[in-house]
């Protein structure tokens, strides 16, 4: 008995991308999956985590993913979809419309359950696929993202986050293989970061430097897929059936070459035997990452297509990395503007990089000429401990800055 179903994750709903909103880009996304739907019609589709980009979404992004629910349902009647909350997410909410996910034949795992003798909610967290005729053809375990003060202090093998998230995969793999008959698939749909796991730089850092990354070897040979989110690259992780989707839209300019997908599975557990086949998914906005010295940047952005483009929704992101010996000129950003075709790009970034004289080039290529600022210098130290760069980090600690040197202005006051 075969089980088929489309794997994705970090929908990211509601971005912002340098205050651009990434709304027509999900429409678009999102119309594209619909028509994957209708044509393959598969027994379910699995989201793993941060389908929203904060906490406390807008009104227009919860309207998406409904909207989405009620299409898909509409195009695929016998098609489940279950979605677990990632780290962006909050698993209470996704879980709060529960009655209007049933009338899609949607289910959404938001937070870890406990029961009142301290034993772990089972039942939430392992889900039936069914097939059109209703009988199971699969057992799915749903772990949204571990937060510790959800699942640790419950029990003496819950005194901390591993020993907890140890217990947790135990517990519920266990469960499943009790519940399994042999022509059943078991899948594991999980948000979080795993070791040898590649990342780009807008993955919010869930972990300090890598110690908490966990292992593939949390999961048991008997499980047929796991279906992971958080990392945004689409990978497999040590084994082909271990996989992250990946997002479908580029959340940063680090994420240009990515081949966007939807994973398309297969699996017949009597055979023992597992396919997919990635679903490249359109780029439908384009990035555009010009770097160089001053004269070449002016010539790449001249050298760039110039149709123009009415929706300023569609227009393509330009980001700016130019390489110089000299401070700015003062209108250096109008002169970008200008070098530009016209009602084409929306210029969202501009970084500089000052260059070390040219008899010291090969010595200190990228040596900064000027002395760092505390913003640099934090963030020099950041990277090098192997911290993803995260502008929420950034926006802190400089807001610690400004506080430390308001103070020092008020003691030179009085």
């Amino acid at each position: 008995m075969t089980v088929h179903f489309l794997h994705t994750s970090d929908w990211h709903l509601g971005q912002f991308f340098y205050n651009h909103s990434r709304h027509y880009e999900h429409e678009q996304f999102l119309a594209w999956l619909l028509t994957k739907i209708q044509q393959k019609q598969p027994h379910a589709l699995l989201i793993a985590g941060d389908i929203f980009d904060v906490i406390n979404p807008s009104s227009q992004a919860q309207k998406q993913l409904y909207q989405f629910l009620a299409d898909a349902h509409a195009l695929a009647p016998e098609m489940q979809t279950l979605m677990i909350a990632g780290n962006h997410d909050s698993g209470y909410r996704i879980e709060q419309v529960e009655p209007l996910l049933e009338k899609y034949n949607a289910k959404a795992v938001g937070v870890v359950r406990w029961n009142q003798d301290k034993s772990l909610n089972l039942d939430r967290l392992i889900l039936p696929i069914y097939d059109a005729a209703q009988n199971v053809i699969a057992w799915c375990i749903a772990l949204p993202f571990l937060r510790s003060a959800e699942i640790t202090g419950f029990n003496e093998q819950t005194s901390n986050s591993q020993s907890a998230i140890h217990y947790l995969h135990e517990q519920l793999i266990a469960e499943a293989k009790r519940r399994k008959t042999p022509d059943q698939a078991l899948i594991l749909i999980s948000h979080a970061h795993m070791q040898g796991g590649e990342t780009s730089d807008s993955e919010r850092p869930i972990i300090i430097g890598n110690e908490e990354a966990l292992s593939t070897s949390l999961f048991d040979d008997a499980i047929d897929y796991v279906a992971l989110g958080h990392l945004h690259k689409p990978q497999k992780v040590q084994h082909p059936h271990i996989r992250y989707s990946g997002s479908p839209i580029p959340l940063s300019f680090s994420e240009i070459n990515y081949k966007h997908q939807v994973v398309d599975v297969t699996i017949n557990p009597t055979k023992n035997s597992f396919e997919f086949t990635a679903l490249e998914i359109p780029r439908t906005v384009q990035l555009h990452k010009i770097k160089g010295e001053l004269n070449e940047v002016m010539q790449q952005l001249k050298n760039l297509p110039n149709c123009e483009i009415d929706s300023i929704d569609q227009r393509e992101y330009v980001d700016i990395e130019y390489h110089t010996l000299t401070p700015p000129q003062l209108n250096l950003r109008q002169q970008f503007e200008d070098a530009l075709p016209p009602n084409r790009y929306r210029l969202v970034r501009i970084s500089r990089q000052y260059l070390a004289s040219l008899d010291t080039a090969h010595h200190a290529e990228n040596m900064a000429l000027e002395p760092p600022t505390p913003e640099k210098l934090f963030q020099q130290i950041w990277t090098q401990k192997g911290y993803n760069n995260d502008d929420t980090v950034t926006q802190d600690f400089l807001s610690l800055v400004a506080e430390a040197q308001k103070q020092l202005e008020d003691e030179h006051t009085h």
